[in-house]
């Protein structure tokens, strides 16, 4: 079964489709960092700055999860600024091009894992 997923505004329920619709806004209107949470307790984040993000697949609150990578891409991006107005750096290599994050968003909420065809890095 395919777990619901919710935005940690309340917005609820969430497809795949309209999670990337709400993503879209969400960068285009400046606000860079979403949080997901399942029903089964999974969360999924994603931060941007607004041309690549970092996607982040937790088990539980708690948990140092699972992120998608870009393996060869070289150098660092900064931008990436979060709710509580901090800005991160992060490797290219740890961050894939916005648009495939979309893809990975809408994959996870489809069938409930990444596309296999994306490279994970497990932070456990």
């Amino acid at each position: 079964m395919v777990e619901a997923w919710t935005f940690a505004d309340g917005t609820v329920p969430v497809t795949a489709e309209s999670a990337v619709d709400t993503l879209r806004r969400a960068i285009a209107d400046g606000r860079l960092e979403s949080w997901l949470t399942s029903s089964s307790g999974r969360l999924l984040c994603v931060v941007s700055n607004t041309d690549r993000a970092m996607v982040m697949l937790l088990d539980r609150e708690g948990d140092p999860g699972e992120h998608a990578v870009d393996p060869g891409a070289e150098g660092w991006s900064s931008g990436f600024i979060l709710a509580n107005g901090q800005g991160d750096e992060y490797a290219d290599e740890d961050t894939v091009p916005v648009a495939e994050a979309f893809q990975i968003v809408h994959h996870i909420l489809s069938v409930g894992g990444p596309p296999a065809d994306t490279a994970w890095a497990v932070d456990r």
